[in-house]
């Protein structure tokens, strides 16, 4: 079965849940149950989206996803390089 993928904004609305959980008297263990989600996501989500807002997190994805797109051609390129110093050296 798939894992479904949350958008930024459903993780942020979703950590927002918890805290007015907990602030309600519930366990964090309760009120991450109630939402969906294992304790370690909850935690490695709170980590990493804690003190944004949509609009940030939204921009930081847009920079992770276009980093990876940098990161690959760089390293086409890098193989072409490599591979084109290879041939030209044997060619002498």
């Amino acid at each position: 079965m798939p894992q479904k993928r949350h958008k930024p904004e459903e993780i942020l609305a979703k950590l927002r849940q918890v805290d007015v959980l907990v602030s309600q008297g519930q366990s964090v263990a309760q009120a991450v149950r109630s939402i969906g989600v294992t304790q370690f996501t909850y935690y490695r989500r709170r980590r990493e989206f804690g003190g944004l807002k949509t609009d940030q997190v939204k921009r930081l994805k847009e920079l992770e996803k276009e980093n990876e797109r940098l990161r690959k051609a760089v390293s086409d390129l890098t193989l072409e390089k490599l591979i084109l110093r290879e041939a030209a050296s044997g060619n002498f």
